[in-house]
């Protein structure tokens, strides 16, 4: 095999193994990514039995719409509810299960964007 094919062969190979390396070394990366944002979301969920899947209010419930809430009210909202700035039936009770950082999250994904 002539010389100038050998270095063609060990550059193109260098390139390929590189690519690669970068590759695996992102994966861990996007499998937190994933991985958190699933939590995110699950976390979020736990509103549902109440509050309808995603903060969508099933009509005629008698809860509270909570989908029409930005993300800096509903943090302010739950907050209060935890503190027992804010009175209700349950919604203390369940705020007060949760850490601020969950509430965060909350607050996050169900906010109206």
């Amino acid at each position: 095999m002539p010389l100038f094919h050998i270095h063609q062969l060990i550059k193109i190979s260098t390139i390929c193994v590189g690519l690669l390396g970068s590759v695996l070394l992102s994966a861990p990366s996007f499998a937190q990514t994933s991985a958190s944002n699933i939590n995110n979301r699950s976390l979020a969920a736990t509103c549902a039995n109440c509050h309808g899947t995603n903060a969508v209010t099933v009509p005629n419930s008698g809860m509270p719409d909570i989908g029409q809430l930005d993300s800096a009210e509903m943090l302010r909202k739950l907050m209060a509810y935890k503190s027992g700035a804010q009175q209700g039936t349950i919604m203390p009770q369940l705020a007060k299960g949760y850490t601020d950082e969950q509430l965060t999250t909350i607050a996050s994904v169900l906010g109206k964007k």
